[in-house]
């Protein structure tokens, strides 16, 4: 989509549609909702007069122009009540209209720049949420369909009217949010992809090949290479598949330095029977999913070389599949991981942390001053946080604060949980230094203090996606599939902690 920042009058621009906002109780019209209301004879105000336009969130009311300006159609989507406007609400209100328009054969559409001061939404936060949520909001995953699409049309273009003197930064932000937004919906394409054409293997090429095209430094590690670095974790998990692991390293360098500012670690189970515990057949389908956390840091990365903010990071992909055969890990095997602690391993359907565990180990063997991982860890986090919030679990709260924070800048909701140590007596093991899971109660949090034996005193901090890794409904810039969660948070992260 071709998304332009524009200036003069809405009323004279040549496009299929005019999207207008309104707040509920609206009544005296002003600006450029009055000047369009002039232009079509006072239309808008009937339909608000007749109560046909509330403003009444995520509204949309079409009104035809029957050719007395340029624009075919004006449509006009409600934002809810002025006082609780967030960027969020926008984001999810172009999302929607978007969907609306391209349904209704629009090719293109023009709307009034938000902000400028309504709650704190600065102009160039307004345009950036109208920009992501229109590439969000019509994302699609269409690529094994092989019958021809009847419905072919697509929005092409999209004119954000501004003023002059705020074009440059307006155009600035436009141009940050469109690589931001790119990259979550590439994300969700890896997300998406099924299980056996999105092997260990195929996630280091789709990870090559992102690196290539943003100049980005990768390297990745083959079985034998793991073997000597003595990742026990990864290279258990992985010897029930044919399908041979792979450590994904991947470099961004914003600074002079060598030092490595922030580690991303995602968690690469491309897909995830359970292994020998073995899950239910309803549902597993849904665990080609299982590396969210690795497309989301992966995506990250994509954002920054392009964004370059002074600031070196390096992600960690510890990629295989999780399949029961018969030299597949066995519940009771113990293992040992790269940093020497050994493992008892009780269930083998918790094994992201296992290979989490290497990851950690490696980031700080390379003397990562923060790291931050992100993984469909637990389905305990989905019972505690339902799939509206990320679970944030972390042993530095500076650090966790600066996620929270990036997170509610970018609308994606996140809580934090508690670590107390008397979380970690649930994972005493009589026969090794740990066990790999505790009892049934407090999954979530029990499985973050087994990560947190991994990463010793490094500032760290978790993020639990597997509730908000992927959504069953159509809503807001959301639609079904993977949902690009945490990119857009660890982005915020990233430009944050490089200021």
């Amino acid at each position: 989509m071709d998304i332009q920042v524009v200036t003069g009058d809405i009323t004279r621009l040549k496009t299929d549609a005019i999207v207008l906002t309104a707040f509920s109780g609206i009544k005296n019209l002003d600006g450029d909702i009055a000047a369009v209301d002039k232009a079509l004879d006072g239309a808008v105000s009937r339909l608000i007069e007749q109560g046909v336009i509330k403003g009444a969130l995520n509204e949309i009311t079409l009104v035809h122009s029957l050719g007395k300006i340029p624009a075919d159609r004006v449509v006009v989507i409600g934002l809810g009540k002025r006082k609780d406007l967030d960027t969020n609400k926008v984001r999810n209100a172009f999302a929607d209209v978007c969907r609306y328009l391209k349904k209704n054969k629009a090719a293109g559409f023009a709307t009034v720049l938000l902000g400028g001061g309504i709650n704190g939404i600065s102009r160039e936060k307004a345009a950036r949420a109208m920009t992501e949520g229109a590439i969000l909001g019509l994302y699609t995953f269409k690529r094994y369909v092989t019958k021809k699409d009847k419905d072919k049309s697509v929005i092409e273009r999209l004119m954000i009217v501004g003023a002059e003197k705020d074009k440059p930064r307006l155009e600035k932000a436009v141009n940050a949010a469109r690589i931001i937004a790119e990259a979550a919906n590439w994300t969700r394409d890896i997300v998406n992809e099924p299980a056996n054409h999105m092997t260990p293997n195929d996630l280091a090429g789709a990870a090559g090949k992102m690196a290539d095209a943003y100049g980005l430094s990768i390297e990745v590690l083959d079985k034998e290479q793991i073997t000597k670095l003595g990742m026990g974790g990864l290279l258990g998990v992985a010897q029930g598949s044919q399908q041979p692991p792979k450590f994904i390293i991947v470099n961004y360098k914003g600074k002079r330095s060598d030092e490595i500012d922030l580690v991303l670690a995602g968690k690469g189970i491309t897909f995830d029977s359970g292994g020998i515990s073995i899950k239910p057949s309803e549902g597993m389908a849904d665990m080609k999913g299982d590396m969210a956390g690795a497309a989301s840091v992966l995506g990250t990365l994509r954002v920054i070389a392009q964004l370059k903010p002074r600031i070196n990071v390096t992600a960690l992909v510890p990629a295989t599949e999780n399949l029961p055969s018969g030299t597949a890990l066995k519940p009771g095997d113990i293992i040992k991981a790269m940093n020497g602690e050994t493992i008892e391993v009780l269930n083998t359907d918790a094994e992201g942390r296992l290979i989490l565990a290497d990851a950690l180990s490696y980031a700080v063997k390379i003397k990562a001053k923060a790291i931050v991982d992100t993984a469909t860890l637990t389905g305990a986090c989905l019972v505690a946080l339902g799939k509206i919030c990320t679970g944030v679990f972390s042993n530095n709260q500076p650090l966790a604060d600066r996620v929270l924070a990036a997170g509610k800048e970018a609308g994606e909701y996140s809580w934090q949980m508690p670590m107390y140590d008397e979380y970690r007596e649930q994972l005493k093991s009589d026969i090794a230094d740990i066990k790999n899971i505790g009892n049934r109660y407090g999954g979530a949090i029990t499985a973050a203090k087994f990560l947190a034996d991994f990463v010793k005193d490094t500032p760290w901090v978790h993020m639990d996606i597997a509730g908000t890794a992927d959504t069953t409904t159509e809503k807001g810039y959301q639609v079904k599939g993977g949902t690009g969660v945490p990119v857009r948070t660890l982005v915020n992260l990233v430009l944050n902690m490089a200021k």
